[in-house]
């Protein structure tokens, strides 16, 4: 497990198997706050399928060694730059635990993750009312004025 020290009393891992236990309840409460109904089995099923997989890259938050936040990204490819990136899809502190720096820590993981790497970069989509979008644009997250998004659903 490697240990990342965001400050003296929060510590960022990156995430295992050996840590689904302390992922799940939080990735529960994440999609509970996104409106979806609990399921902490169907988040454990979900969570080890990824580390099983290898398809995502979790970064779990301690703090006085509780979990008390993570992010998650997922890889990309962009065929104009022939480079690999990441979105980070999943961003999640405790409300318990806001306003500490934890989401400040977890983003900046993510990123140093991507240079240790040599990705392009990190996506990252956000509901328009979301206050965090202050903590992005600090961060050096640029909005897109750019382009639209478009998502296909299928039934």
């Amino acid at each position: 497990m490697e240990l990342f020290f965001a400050s003296a009393m929060i510590e960022i891992v990156t995430a295992s198997i050996e840590n689904l236990l302390h992922v799940v309840p939080l990735f529960d409460q994440y999609r509970v706050f996104y409106n979806q109904e609990s399921n902490i089995e169907g988040a454990k099923a979900f969570l080890k399928e990824r580390f099983r997989k290898n398809d995502s890259m979790i970064f779990l938050a301690y703090c006085s060694d509780e979990p008390v936040g993570f992010t998650q990204l997922y890889p990309l490819f962009s065929s104009v730059s022939m480079q690999r990136s990441y979105v980070l899809n999943d961003l999640f502190v405790h409300p318990d635990f806001r306003k500490k720096q934890i989401g400040e820590a977890l983003l900046n993981r993510a990123k140093k993750f991507c240079l240790d790497n040599k990705a392009k970069g990190l996506a990252l989509e956000t509901a328009i009312d979301n206050p965090a979008q202050r903590l992005y644009e600090k961060l050096d997250w640029v909005k897109d004025v750019d382009s639209f998004h478009y998502f296909w659903t299928a039934q």
